[in-house]
């Protein structure tokens, strides 16, 4: 099974940024932790650091990891992977599914595939900053070959 690499679960923490008081994230989801919009997550919500942690790599372990692997019809890198899954965990998994990002990949067209990060940059019908920067890191790590350094 392929795990998300050094590189992609920092894209993912330096975007989301860890709280551990329960907030509305841009999107109106309440999120605690690593970005974080699980169903437990309430207003009034808070936990440690530790816990936040825990709660990341449960979330990646057994949502967003399969979630990909499950969607690719084509062997990828772990570069590809762990870009795939950063996208994954903030676009969430239905959205990667219906993209045309997934549907370029699937056909064997990276190139194409890498030039549909910079479209998925708004949130609540505004260009959000943060998503520009954050597509723009997914997409070099997309675009970067090898594997990357295990997590």
């Amino acid at each position: 099974m392929l795990r998300t690499n050094l590189a992609g679960r920092r894209i993912i923490k330096s975007c989301e940024s860890l709280r551990l008081r329960a907030y509305r994230c841009p999107a109106g989801k309440w999120t605690i932790g690593w970005g974080d919009t699980g169903p437990d997550v309430h207003p009034g919500l808070s936990i440690t650091g530790e816990e936040a942690e825990a709660r990341f790599d449960h979330r990646l372990a057994t949502e967003f990891e399969p979630g990909v692997v499950r969607l690719l019809d084509v062997p990828v890198t772990g570069n590809q992977f762990s870009a795939l899954v950063s996208f994954a965990y903030n676009t969430g998994l239905p959205a990667f599914a219906g993209s045309t990002l997934l549907r370029k990949l699937n056909a064997g067209d990276f190139v194409g595939a890498a030039n549909e990060f910079g479209r998925w940059t708004r949130s609540g019908g505004r260009v959000l900053p943060g998503l520009v920067a954050r597509r723009a890191a997914e997409r070099e790590l997309f675009l970067t070959p090898g594997d990357g350094e295990a997590a």
